[in-house]
């Protein structure tokens, strides 16, 4: 900061890094932010989900739970039939 209110003004070198490093600066803010941009519009929260896969697995399970329950039913009712005669 000195070195910008001396009375002689700044040197031309100090100004140039300083311009180079507010560039710099731009530049990586310019970087993240395209990078962030890009992320959020390649997000799909469900393309990866395995919500669909689950339910058919659940649904799946119930439907062989009842399946079992109606075997068994069904063979109570053999066994009490086979030692009623």
């Amino acid at each position: 900061m000195e070195e910008l209110a001396s009375p002689s003004g700044p040197k031309k070198e100090f100004v140039n890094s300083h311009c180079r490093e507010f560039m710099q600066s731009m530049k990586d803010i310019q970087v993240t932010l395209r990078e962030e941009i890009k992320s959020a519009c390649e997000y799909r929260p469900f393309e990866k989900c395995d919500y669909n896969a689950r339910i058919a697995n659940e649904i799946c399970f119930q439907k062989l739970e009842y399946v079992l329950t109606q075997l068994d039913d069904l063979k109570q009712t053999a066994d009490r039939y086979i030692s009623s005669d």
